[in-house]
């Protein structure tokens, strides 16, 4: 995998943003696979409202973000409104996000955010463009990068360093038991619990350190009175979805 642009293609354009984008979505099209197959993705030739590449193999569609210098803890996206009711819907794309060095036309990062790891509590309400502004009123929103669980960031390259493909693939096929999550609360939680286990930074833990959290859990989740016996059965889930192995009595690993 080559992580550096082919700054011929955007010798035509004058426009700083015109020049990045091609730079960026040619590079993605060149060189990157999907996560879910392996299989090269494609660009969609017409800029359609919700995706920017699709997999002709197994139809996984994709929107990419991209950011010049390092990646920050947010990621500006578009209408606030648009984006909660994307997330209702069926055809919510996985999201690729790339950064790169403006000096030295390199990659530094890039990584695919599985769509179901895309819940309301990630997105953030910008404040309405002021009133002199050309869309007065208008709220766009931002995707917080720190809210999503570790294990929702598969990195093809991360620092400079590229990743095997079989890690990418590995990585996504680890998660996606959470497509079966319908409903918002149930997959809430699961994604809390996996943030309090990231939070510990550790492969091993005990069942303790997660009770830990209970009173920011029971911030979150106000109309649950029982937060010690849910943090018990979404570790259950996890464990029988093979994301969490049981060792011992309230001793759990990260598989």
């Amino acid at each position: 995998m080559k992580i550096i642009f082919n700054t011929a293609l955007a010798n035509k354009y004058t426009s700083l943003s015109q020049k990045a984008r091609v730079l960026t979505e040619t590079w993605v099209d060149n060189e990157i696979f999907c996560p879910s197959c392996g299989t090269n993705i494609e660009n969609y030739e017409n800029n359609r409202p919700v995706a920017d590449f699709y997999c002709p193999n197994c139809k996984e569609e994709y929107e990419l973000k991209s950011k010049k210098d390092g990646l920050s803890k947010k990621i500006v996206d578009g209408a606030y409104k648009t984006m909660l009711e994307r997330l209702k819907s069926n055809n919510n794309p996985n999201f690729f996000f790339l950064n790169y060095n403006p000096i030295k036309y390199e990659v530094l990062n890039f990584l695919v955010i599985p769509k179901h790891f895309f819940v309301p509590d990630i997105i953030e309400r910008r404040k309405p463009l002021s009133e002199n502004a050309r869309r007065a009123g208008w709220i766009g929103c931002n995707i917080l990068l720190q809210a999503i669980p570790q294990s929702g960031k598969i990195f093809y390259i991360k620092n400079g360093n590229i990743e095997s493909k079989e890690d990418v693939l590995k990585n996504w096929q680890k998660t996606l038991f959470l497509r079966d999550s319908d409903k918002a609360e149930l997959k809430g939680w699961i994604l809390d619990i996996m943030s309090c286990i990231d939070k510990l930074n550790k492969i091993e833990f005990s069942l303790d350190e997660i009770y830990n959290f209970e009173n920011i859990l029971s911030k979150k989740h106000p109309e649950n009175r029982h937060i010690k016996d849910k943090i018990r059965q979404q570790l259950q889930f996890l464990r029988d979805k093979g994301y969490l192995k049981f060792l011992d009595r309230g001793k759990y690993k990260l598989v």
